[in-house]
């Protein structure tokens, strides 16, 4: 797939603008392209051929039941057999390939996306149902992802370091990273390209090969991200792509003796599940990106106009469907009526509908049951507590053949309840009001989950103790932009503590290659 649409504008989560006419005319003209591409066959990537699988299946669009994405390729335990296979024989010459031609192979893939961004921002709207200003973005991360963390690989000069010697000069020791061999990469529906492309570069910069497994409602991506790779010359069996259901084909990858790591990335309850499994003859490399239960803290030093829109705009882009998403708010008393007050006022404003649309802030949620799961948690609160706002699912023209609904603001729940401790990945936020900052944090703490967490307050006694205390990876002050929610590569880095991520080392951040490698020392006398 490519993309006319003229020289390249430099797009980031920040610095989008709603104003900027040639970004809109841009993607508006990607959405006419792809959208003659509605309903083609795709097929799996297995050593370097583009293959059919065991039949086909269907994908359509969260915006529109009625629109045929396209027919993928059902990919079985065989395919993956095939690109486990591939992927080992194309290891060792891609490993011995120099680090630096690794990388100008991973750069020309980059350059190719963003090239491409408007009709692959394009897909991923159709696909997952992402406004145009969050697919632009991603897509344009999903390529600064693969710069970043070549740039990192080439700060550590392909991590080949020199090390003592004891004062003997006749001995020279250096310290070096070598790849493990073959990572599988499952990635999520939510972020189809930024969770597949880093991992993927991360791997392949390491000198790993990949056998990369994408969300079934998202191998539109998928493919369209592959084919980046192979154009900008990542050679046969390095990377290989199989679609298909997790029941198969994931595991069958979590499974396969072949395979020396994986990165997997989705909720709790799988992610520790293969977690758990994952260990045969020895331990194995198992990066596990899981999700959030993300607050923000308000206290009565804030300004409530910035915690307002900080939190809606965390909670409600993307319908919620980030694990990093604004999902409970613990607010001083005092501010209490006062800060739901303006969070109602703002949710109402929202432009819920087409994502395709420039006004749109909010499109559908991924299916039916992300539907069901808000829908529980709609009757829940009205059950123990209040609706203050939304809770109704959307149903008028083009909304009534799609997931639609409305962005909901619970409260007068108790501090224990469900609703502040389950990930909904939902349009839906709950607020509790407590008497001090130190119940707050406390309260933020009580969770399984560790990824994301922002505070609120013009008291830098107050930060600091939230920063402190806060147990979390990524934590936000006073942001406007989002409570919880908006990392970019080299800038945040953005990782999990306790269920929200297994190793400590961050995405987007100066570890994350590393993680694909293992030391070895080699001690050399003369």
């Amino acid at each position: 797939m490519t993309s006319d649409s003229g020289p390249r504008m430099k797009i980031t989560y920040a610095t989008l603008r709603a104003d900027n006419e040639e970004l809109h005319a841009g993607f508006e003209a990607g959405v006419e392209r792809v959208r003659v591409r509605l309903g083609a066959s795709h097929r799996n990537l297995v050593d370097g051929a583009w293959r059919d699988g065991n039949g086909t299946f269907e994908v359509r669009s969260p915006i529109d039941t009625d629109i045929v994405l396209g027919q993928f390729a059902m990919g079985t335990r065989a395919d993956v057999d095939a690109a486990v296979a591939a992927a080992r024989r194309a290891q060792p010459a891609w490993a011995a390939t120099p680090w630096g031609e690794r990388l100008r192979i991973l750069r020309a893939a980059a350059e190719l996306i963003s090239e491409r961004l408007m009709d692959y921002a394009a897909v991923m709207a159709f696909e997952c149902g992402k406004t145009r200003m969050e697919a632009l973005g991603e897509v344009e991360e999903a390529a600064d992802l693969i710069r970043y963390y070549a740039q990192t690989m080439e700060d550590n000069n392909g991590y080949d370091h020199p090390m003592g010697n004891l004062g003997d000069a006749a001995v020279h020791t250096r310290t070096i990273l070598r790849p493990h061999g073959v990572f599988g990469v499952i990635s999520p529906f939510n972020f189809p390209m930024a969770l597949a492309s880093g991992p993927i570069a991360g791997a392949l910069i390491a000198g790993n090969t990949v056998v990369f497994k994408p969300a079934s409602v998202t191998s539109w991506s998928a493919v369209v991200l592959t084919q980046a790779y192979v154009d900008a010359g990542v050679p046969a069996g390095v990377l290989n792509l199989v679609m298909g259901p997790g029941a198969t084909v994931g595991q069958a990858l979590q499974d396969h003796p072949g395979i020396d790591g994986m990165v997997f990335t989705g909720s709790y309850e799988v992610g520790m599940a293969l977690y758990r499994s994952f260990t045969t003859r020895w331990p194995r490399p198992c990066i596990v990106e899981m999700g959030g239960k993300n607050p923000a803290i308000v206290t009565r030093h804030a300004d409530l106009d910035e915690a307002a829109e900080g939190i809606v705009r965390a909670s409600f882009g993307f319908d919620g469907q980030k694990c990093s998403a604004n999902s409970r708010v613990y607010v001083e008393q005092a501010v209490h009526d006062d800060l739901v007050a303006r969070l109602v006022a703002r949710t109402q404003a929202l432009r819920v509908g087409d994502p395709l649309l420039r006004e749109t802030f909010m499109g559908p949620v991924i299916d039916q049951r992300a539907v069901d799961r808000w829908g529980a948690a709609v009757a829940d609160a009205r059950r123990d507590g209040r609706v203050f706002t939304g809770g109704e699912r959307l149903a008028g023209g083009i909304m009534a053949r799609g997931f639609f609904v409305e962005p909901t603001v619970v409260g007068g729940l108790p501090a224990a309840h469900r609703l502040f401790q389950d990930e909904l990945f939902a349009p839906f936020v709950a607020v509790h009001p407590v008497a001090s900052l130190d119940e707050a944090i406390g309260l933020a703490n009580d969770s399984l989950y560790g990824l994301t967490a922002g505070i609120y307050s013009e008291d830098r006694a107050e930060v600091d103790r939230f920063l402190d205390r806060m147990q979390a990876g990524v934590l936000y002050v006073n942001r406007r932009a989002g409570s919880t929610t908006g990392a970019w590569p080299g800038i945040q880095s953005f990782g999990g503590w306790k269920g929200s991520g297994s190793t400590g080392k961050a995405g987007l951040g100066m570890y994350y290659v590393a993680q694909f490698l293992r030391e070895q020392s080699h001690t050399i006398v003369d």
